[in-house]
């Protein structure tokens, strides 16, 4: 009987196999008869449902699924199935465009895949999970949300029906904390994998090492044509699947900003792109495309072009694409318009989104590229010049649908002296995060990680020490009880120990909301044309006494507001006060699962309202690192020595406290602290107990106290917190005293 049930375990759900199969070992060592029938009946039914369940996931496969003639991965499907048919890792590489992201899906659960587990399709970004979960429905001709669905942060679709998931990456990276062997899958499509995210780097080595244990799970790596046999050799020499991405050719042309002769006048970016834009008016009938290195140079550049459209009396749609952006406002890219459109897009429209007509690019050949210094502990954002890879990335979106032109704004020698490739983002971000969650799942140490490409020793000590001045982990480097609940927590590290001293301090229900706002995109909005207007609005709607306290406050006026009107009223109030509806409503999402996580933590929320200087040293136990003192001018003096200025932004730039933290340093023009508060540094010494260094002079014998007395000063990274303080000199030094 048990034999027979065993046999049965390979038409099961996979979810379900481990399960049930220890079910069965159990029985095979001999229970009382009585009992051991008992429970055979109820293994046996078990057994019989995930058989049906699957057979209902089966039916429920399309029968008709069609492709698209036009595109180039639609010629290689035969290749494509008999490769994954055949082979546990398929590698498929083409250009952007070619069809990748949205005909693999179909092609799995064409060869029966997504039916004992989902087919999961990670993506680098929400905008795509979105949009491609969109796509690959309306092609299989079923209800979104059904069959095909998405999961983003705090956003999940999906329900036991579905066959295709498609998240971000970083939800399967969170996902192996619960489902370690990740048995809800069957099938695996990691997409984008050139873009070498921290989350898909990491991803693919926790893949090498679960493959060999879970021989039933496909892994489908698609890469653009950018060094896919690292992929390759990565898991063991896995077969490699060129797809031609563009049908047209298309034509490079180098109009740099930078002047030729001494005597001529270098352009500036908005000049260089007007130029090309009409250049490209001139000889082309399709849409443009142009990059950008950020929100608001996209307004600059939009403002420039609708201005100048609009004197010339021309009909031209100006689109703006990035993340911020409302999704209805992200969906007009994908409808079909009467007028020319010129879309202005930041480098998520360079591999993620493939955006519909287009037949120009104009490259600046810039990004912000977010770099992590471990020595001065700083995450800078500076605008930098893209690689080879990422400028022929740019050029490739144009040529789908006829010839192409790609205007670069810097010069053909500037081009061939650039990086091939992009850093890959594990070698120049904090892993504190990595190397909390490897503590956890017990995956070994970071060293011995099958990284692509292995973090540097600086990266990884720097990721240790955070967490060492966290608490989560002891001198050892072992997991403290308080690393053990941050673990949990599917959060930055920084944000959970803020959370768990927020519990401690009575002002839990402050924390979440600070927490979720440090957690998103600042929900108020600065545009560089009216920063002065953006803070009039700021302080007539949310003051405090810090910038944390300040946001609580919106939080408070938006949930007013809210009381008092509809959600389409609230939207226009948000456009009126300079504050993104878009955040505002991903900060309620983000607060609403932080408190959830808080619940399950056993963490307890305080019901009336907290004292600011609770709150304030709740943050601190996340922040020791970001404290600050006033020099003699403006400058302020931080923890290794760095020096940094208030963002103009902050609620205390004309106040300028003697002791600060920062919820974040960002290098862009200088080092600004932003989300600020003012501190005593009497708060620091207790929460930094294992962090401080401590030094004594002129001991001495004290008649009223009848005991040696010394002065002991107390630092923390290099920043003087205590001065003077005259302590007990016996137990410091008992030979001496």
């Amino acid at each position: 009987m048990l034999a027979d049930l065993e046999r049965q375990l390979d038409a099961c759900m996979t979810r379900d196999r481990h399960r049930l199969r220890r079910a069965i070992r159990r029985l095979q060592r001999g229970p009382q008869q009585r009992c051991r029938d008992r429970e055979l009946s109820e293994l046996s039914e078990k057994i019989r449902d995930s058989v049906e369940r699957r057979e209902q996931r089966a039916a429920a496969v399309p029968q008709q699924i069609e492709y698209p003639a036009d595109l180039p991965v639609v010629d290689q499907r035969e290749r494509i199935a008999d490769a994954i048919r055949d082979h546990q890792v398929v590698v498929v590489c083409g250009e952007t465009g070619s069809g990748k992201t949205t005909q693999l899906p179909k092609i799995c659960l064409q060869l029966g895949r997504g039916v004992a587990g989902m087919i999961g399709h990670t993506q680098p970004r929400r905008i795509a999970a979105r949009s491609v979960a969109a796509r690959v429905a309306e092609e299989l001709r079923t209800p979104g949300g059904q069959r095909v669905a998405s999961k983003i942060r705090f956003r999940d679709s999906t329900s036991r029906d579905t066959l295709v998931k498609v998240m971000t990456d970083g939800i399967l990276l969170a996902e192996t904390q619960g489902d370690r062997f990740l048995d809800q899958y069957d099938t695996l499509i990691i997409d984008e994998a050139h873009e070498r995210s921290l989350n898909i780097d990491f991803l693919l080595g926790y893949l090498r090492r679960l493959l060999p244990k879970r021989p039933d799970l496909k892994v489908i790596i698609t890469s653009a044509t950018i060094d896919p046999q690292r992929f390759s050799e990565h898991f063991n020499d896995a077969p490699i699947i060129e797809v031609s991405g563009r049908t047209y050719p298309v034509e490079v042309r180098y109009r740099p900003l930078r002047a030729d002769e001494p005597d001529q006048a270098d352009l500036s970016r908005l000049e260089g792109i007007s130029n090309a834009v009409d250049e490209l008016i001139s000889e082309t009938a399709g849409d443009i495309l142009i990059f950008e290195s950020g929100e608001r140079e996209i307004r600059e550049t939009a403002r420039t072009l609708r201005g100048r459209f609009e004197r010339a009396g021309q009909s031209v749609d100006i689109l703006p694409l990035y993340a911020r952006l409302p999704p209805s406002e992200q969906q007009k890219i994908f409808t079909q318009r009467h007028n020319r459109r010129i879309v202005i897009a930041t480098n998520v429209a360079e591999t993620s989104l493939t955006v519909p007509g287009i037949t120009a690019v104009i490259d600046p050949g810039e990004a912000r590229i977010s770099r992590y210094s471990a020595r001065s502990r700083v995450q800078r954002l500076p605008i930098e010049p893209i690689s080879q890879a990422s400028a022929d990335q740019r050029a490739g979106r144009c040529g789908r649908i006829a010839p192409g032109i790609c205007i670069r704004l810097y010069s053909e020698d500037d081009y061939n002296q650039r990086d091939p490739f992009t850093q890959p983002e594990i070698q120049r971000t904090n892993l504190a995060s990595v190397v909390l969650q490897m503590k956890a799942l017990k995956l070994g140490e970071i060293e011995s990680f099958p990284f692509v490409d292995p973090p540097k020793q600086a990266m990884i000590r720097d990721g240790l020490h955070t967490l060492h001045e966290l608490s989560a982990i002891d001198e050892s480097g072992e997991l403290t009880d308080v690393g053990r609940t941050l673990a949990g927590l599917p959060v930055d590290p920084r944000i959970g120990r803020m959370m768990l001293a927020g519990a401690e301090e009575g002002c839990l229900a402050e924390v979440l909301v600070i927490c979720s706002a440090l957690s998103i995109q600042d929900p108020r909005l600065r545009p560089a044309e009216s920063p002065g207007r953006a803070d009039e609005a700021h302080a007539r709607i949310a003051r405090g006494p810090s910038d944390f306290l300040a946001l609580h406050a919106l939080w408070q006026w938006i949930h007013d507001q809210k009381a008092k009107t509809s959600w389409n009223q609230l939207r226009r109030i948000c456009q009126h006060t300079y504050v993104s509806f878009t955040a505002v409503r991903e900060w309620m999402d983000v607060h609403r699962q932080l408190r959830d996580l808080a619940r399950e933590a056993g963490m307890k929320a305080n019901h009336s309202s907290a004292e600011p200087d609770d709150v304030h040293r709740a943050l601190l136990a996340g922040l020791l690192s970001n404290i600050g003192r006033r020099g003699d001018g403006y400058e302020y003096e931080g923890t290794r020595n760095i020096r940094f200025h208030l963002h103009p932004g902050s609620v205390l730039f004309d106040d300028k406290p003697k002791w600060v933290m920062a919820g974040e340093l960002v290098e862009t023009t200088r080092l600004y602290a932003r989300h600020v508060a003012a501190i005593q540094p009497q708060w620091i010494e207790p929460l930094a107990e294992h962090l401080v260094n401590r030094s004594y002079s002129e001991p001495h014998w004290d008649r009223d106290s009848a005991r040696v007395m010394a002065f002991e000063k107390v630092s923390l990274s290099g920043i003087e917190i205590v001065s003077r303080r005259r302590v007990h000199y016996g137990p410091v030094d008992p030979a001496a005293a």
